[in-house]
């Protein structure tokens, strides 16, 4: 039975999400304005930025594809307690933003038994 705590599974989202960039960026390197255009306006719709401020599980994966078109780029220790919040890990909130990324990594989610839950 494969684990993977949420600290790794946040990498992996977020190494999708910088592939995804990277092809977009060639896009609209290629055709210029197609972006700003037609990109980000179907990322906006899908992130559900307005309705939802805090991100689903379905939410979770553009968000962080759009916070790799900013300057500043995800933060995995952030990714990290989100999915624990949405996958129904140890704490029910968010940790606060102090609290160390090692301490998300300690601690091994199971997955085998999560398509039950959705």
């Amino acid at each position: 039975m494969l684990q993977i705590s949420a600290q790794q599974l946040a990498e992996l989202l977020s190494g999708i999400a910088r592939a995804q960039a990277a092809v977009m960026n060639g896009m609209d390197s290629a055709m210029a304005g197609i972006k700003s255009q037609h990109i980000q306006p179907a990322l906006n719709n899908a992130a559900h930025l307005r309705d939802r401020p805090d991100p689903t599980l379905v939410d979770l994966p553009v968000r962080i594809l759009m916070s790799y078109q900013s300057r500043v780029g995800p933060d995995v220790a952030a990714i990290a307690r989100d999915l624990e919040r949405l996958c129904g890990g140890s704490s029910a909130t968010p940790a606060p933003a102090a609290a160390p990324a090692a301490a998300a990594a300690s601690e091994d989610m199971d997955f085998s038994d999560f398509a039950k839950k959705s």
